[in-house]
């Protein structure tokens, strides 16, 4: 089963506001587990088709990254991470379709890479690069 989210973590890691996953919920836009106590959970995979709706503040560094030719960026959550010599597997689940890139391990650790975080994929021909959004 995937990993259940408090509210306020889910509010996080989508970059909007405590209140707004809470309307979320009430209007169902969100589906979410109650708990015996009354408390919302909210399953990881639930969020994945809001990521790339997500608003984050920028950055000038991530700024620059968006200026980039690459129209086809699509924003996920990393669900494996796997490094091993020079390489770095990295499986993203986006919009419940999972996409996996092979990138250098020395990128992978320099972005300080983890699982459950959020990135974007840049699609370009037949690469596939990460970049930390």
């Amino acid at each position: 089963m995937a990993p259940l989210l408090t509210p306020r973590d889910a509010a996080l890691r989508l970059g909007i506001s405590y209140a707004a996953i809470k309307q979320w919920i009430y209007r169902g836009k969100l589906k979410a587990i109650k708990t015996p106590g009354g408390h919302y959970r909210i399953p990881e995979a639930e969020l994945d088709a809001l990521l790339f709706k997500a608003k984050r503040p920028e950055t000038p560094k991530r700024q620059m990254m968006r200026t980039i030719s690459g129209r086809n960026q699509l924003v996920g959550r990393i669900v494996e991470l796997k490094i091993e010599g020079l390489l770095a597997q990295v499986r993203l689940s986006i919009g419940g379709q999972i996409i996996t890139s092979i990138i250098t391990a020395d990128a992978a650790r320099e972005m300080r890479l983890k699982k459950g975080e959020t990135v974007a994929a840049l699609i370009k021909s037949t690469e596939v690069m990460v970049l930390r959004v």
